[in-house]
């Protein structure tokens, strides 16, 4: 994680520049639909603070957390709001969130993490409370330029499911990149409720 993490410090700049804008109206819409107006969300591994933004701008209260120091620096600049700086394995909240988003994100945390990850956000979140995350799709693990990436297809996440028994699948769909010249690239996202 570390080498990833130093990843987005050395790039941050670029990283931002090209994520910052990038349309994910679909995604809110779909994850928004389960959320009560208003609801509690934490943006986790927030990058940019794109999306933190939007949820603010649209009247729900978010709170952002990213491991990486120059992207919480640039989250905060856009958004307005203090980023926590925290690594997946620091998360330690209790029945706070209505929602959890994780867009793009546990895509770097490696599968023998996930089954603590999984702990973590489930404490986070309140009853029936929603947890969506993404991955490049796939089934495998590997480091690449510099970032270390977790792919997820139907089977390999619904086997992470099955293990940690206390999320209900309410949608699993693929999509492709929104983001200008990564049209090929297809990405998991799933949405479970905390049972």
């Amino acid at each position: 994680m570390n080498d990833t993490i130093n990843y987005y410090n050395e790039n941050a700049i670029d990283f931002y520049n090209n994520t910052k804008d990038a349309n994910m109206a679909e995604l809110y819409e779909k994850f928004l639909t389960f959320l009560p107006k208003g609801a509690k969300i934490l943006d986790l591994g927030c990058g940019s603070g794109r999306d933190t933004k939007f949820f603010l701008e649209n009247g729900y209260e978010c709170v952002a957390a990213d491991a990486s120091i120059e992207m919480v620096k640039l989250s905060s600049e856009l958004t307005g709001k203090k980023t926590l700086h925290l690594r997946f394995d620091e998360i330690d909240f209790d029945e706070e969130f209505d929602g959890v988003w994780a867009c793009a994100s546990l895509l770097h945390a490696r599968r023998s993490e996930m089954d603590d990850i999984f702990k973590r956000i489930y404490k986070a979140l309140r009853k029936d409370g929603i947890f969506y995350s993404s991955f490049k799709y796939g089934d495998k693990e590997e480091f690449r330029n510099g970032r270390f990436f977790n792919f997820y297809d139907e089977k390999s996440f619904n086997e992470l499911l099955k293990r940690n028994g206390y999320f209900e699948l309410l949608e699993m769909f693929i999509t492709t990149d929104v983001r200008e010249g990564r049209q090929d690239e297809k990405w998991l996202n799933v949405l479970v409720r905390k049972k």
